[in-house]
């Protein structure tokens, strides 16, 4: 797929920026009309994108989850049960975190007391912390994607665009619905560049992002 892209060159990284996609008014539409990415629309079921757990990036990110989630309370944590009986993660090298009863260890179902959602995005907001801090780092960046590639001349090419459903791999062949393609979720009052702005800073750094948005919205 083709994109219009902005370069923005620091020091031995070359980043490039899908502009359509910053300029675009997409919102995350969980619990408002996402449809969920299983076979089958499903908004009432409230699983968002959480229904295949999360991958973890490194044994530092594995550490820090888990380290995190034993400080969770039961009334904070839905599963709690099922974390202190079989553990968070699905596999001994951790990295990924459980699937339980069709979504992700983590995910507070409509109705629970504690709150609906991510138990960790919702422990971060209590104290006052950025959900960005507790979440695996493929949860807080979705949908935004980079795709790291070494150039000929020994930098690295960093391209940041959006999610697609060919990105979730054979999972994404069966997904009735992706919500970067078509209409629905393209309704936020702001542009993507603003508001996932903490989440582009964090990911290309303060000085990048402060250029990416000189460039898009101007001075």
């Amino acid at each position: 797929m083709d994109w219009d892209m902005e370069e923005i060159r620091d020091g031995e990284t070359v980043w490039r920026f899908d502009r359509e996609f910053l300029t675009s008014r997409w919102a995350c539409l969980w619990g408002r009309g996402c449809l969920g990415i299983g076979p089958e629309p499903a908004e009432h079921l409230g699983l968002g994108c959480c229904s295949i757990g999360a991958d973890l990036g490194d044994g530092d990110e594995a550490r820090m989850v888990a380290a995190l989630a034993a400080t969770l309370e039961p009334d904070q944590f839905e599963r709690y049960p099922d974390a202190v009986d079989g553990g968070i993660f699905s596999d001994d090298e951790r990295t990924h975190t459980r699937v339980v009863d069709g979504a992700c260890i983590f995910l507070n179902r409509t109705g629970f007391a504690g709150g609906a959602g991510c138990a960790l995005h919702l422990a971060a907001t209590a104290t006052g912390e950025s959900p960005m801090d507790w979440k695996p780092s493929v949860c807080w960046q979705l949908p935004i994607k980079v795709d790291w590639k070494e150039a000929e001349d020994g930098t690295e090419v960093a391209t940041v665009r959006r999610w697609t459903r060919r990105d979730w791999g054979t999972d994404g062949e069966t997904m009735a619905w992706c919500c970067t393609e078509g209409p629905l979720a393209y309704v936020s009052d702001r542009p993507v560049i603003d508001s996932l702005g903490g989440e582009l800073e964090s990911i290309v750094g303060a000085d990048v992002y402060v250029e990416l948005r000189r460039r898009i919205v101007g001075p």
